[in-house]
């Protein structure tokens, strides 16, 4: 049973493919009931590689702690039966293009008069009005057009490169969860729901303007303009591999040049202060660089510990899963999945030591909760085999 803060909480999930299917996960790893509505064909996730009978790993990491159903909301008997669930619902989470959950009459100004204490979150690409609002929107048209695609340019070509991972999506489920939560707690001293939206771009600005965007943060004429942090300056190669340092503070930068013996850089005047640093960047990054290479991994690791240095090995995809550090946390978990076998995940993110969030339930087969929950509609089996016979259910 669930334990998580979130516990007695009622989630209808009509989302698929990634930013929603997170953002519900994550309310589901809290505690949430999490109802994930579904048509005939499923989530396109299900087919997700790599599969172990027919159970994809992405689908099973981002679908866990949920309740399948499978409806067809585009015939009436099927509407009826949402609206229903949605009655007993305290929050309703879609994420199709503006207008659809209108067009099956399930828009938030019908929903609200069956359920006004209900949170309706509506997460979508740009949102409903400008110019690109009937556009279909993917994680790579929202690195483009908030700049982080430009962020990752390649300095001597200029060419724009994408972040190889579906960063917008991620970003947004995790902003989506945080303002699902708040609603929830406004709910709370109110008595009222309301309807809220997330945006991709919105929350993808959000992400790159602290420091990606920080000469266009003070607006005029006289702003300074500041040379953006090259984090390809944070990668270093030793001998035998590669490091991530990262000193910010006076005495890590002290500390480093200590590391690689070069002690007489502190107290150089081009390098013993963070503008001067700046200011002979170039110099310096060769100087740094060639003193990495001095060292095996092992060595300039022992020496940057001594320091108290920022650092860490770079792992290697396979290394993760041999890191001492997410070993020591058990940040990583193991269980059988009913069908998908042994599995791995990581755990729930926070950690809530008098309502413990977990892993509860794996994710589940398509159409396997549906008779359950019609039941818990108060659904005869009579009547659900009579709509299963119709067509406007599907069962596991």
């Amino acid at each position: 049973m669930p334990t998580g803060p979130l516990a007695g909480v009622r989630v209808v999930d009509f989302t698929t493919i990634y930013s929603g299917p997170i953002a519900t996960a994550i309310l589901g790893d809290q505690g949430a009931d999490v109802i994930k509505v579904e048509s005939a064909e499923g989530d396109l996730m299900r087919r997700g590689r790599p599969r172990r009978n027919r159970v994809s790993a992405s689908f099973a990491m981002i679908n866990r702690n949920k309740r399948s159903i499978v409806i067809d909301a585009r015939t009436k008997e099927g509407c009826g039966i949402l609206l229903d669930l949605i009655k007993t619902a305290d929050v309703l989470v879609e994420n199709f293009r503006p207008g659809v959950m209108t067009r099956l009459g399930l828009s938030y100004e019908t929903v609200k008069t069956l359920n006004p204490r209900l949170i309706y979150a509506s997460i979508n690409g740009v949102g409903s009005e400008g110019p690109y609002a009937k556009r279909r929107v993917y994680d790579a048209v929202i690195q483009g057009v908030s700049g982080i695609a430009a962020l990752q340019s390649d300095p001597d070509s200029g060419r724009p490169q994408m972040i190889n991972t579906l960063i917008c999506d991620k970003i947004t489920s995790l902003h989506a969860a945080q303002v699902i939560s708040s609603a929830l707690f406004a709910r709370e001293k109110t008595g009222k729901g309301q309807q809220v939206e997330i945006t991709m771009l919105d929350a993808s600005l959000f992400f790159i303007w602290p420091d990606g965007m920080s000469n266009f943060g003070l607006v005029g004429d006289d702003v300074e303009h500041m040379p953006f942090l090259d984090h390809r300056r944070f990668v270093r190669q030793t001998k035998d591999g590669y490091v991530a340092v990262m000193p910010v503070k006076a005495a890590e930068w002290e500390g480093t040049f200590h590391a690689l013996n070069l002690d007489n850089l502190w107290d150089d005047e081009r390098f013993n202060t963070m503008e001067l640093r700046i200011a002979n960047t170039e110099l310096l990054q060769q100087l740094l660089d060639e003193a990495y290479a001095k060292f095996s991994t092992d060595e300039i690791c022992t020496r940057l510990e001594a320091e108290d240095v920022p650092y860490s090995l770079i792992n290697s995809r396979e290394r993760v899963l041999e890191d001492p550090q997410i070993q020591a946390m058990g940040a990583l978990i193991e269980f059988e999945h009913p069908h998908g076998g042994a599995m791995r995940q990581p755990r729930p993110t926070g950690q809530f030591h008098d309502t413990p969030a977990s892993l509860h339930r794996a994710s589940p087969e398509l159409g396997e909760h549906t008779a359950e929950l019609l039941g818990e509609l108060g659904r005869t089996a009579e009547e659900i085999a009579s709509l299963q016979e119709k067509g406007v259910i599907g069962l596991a």
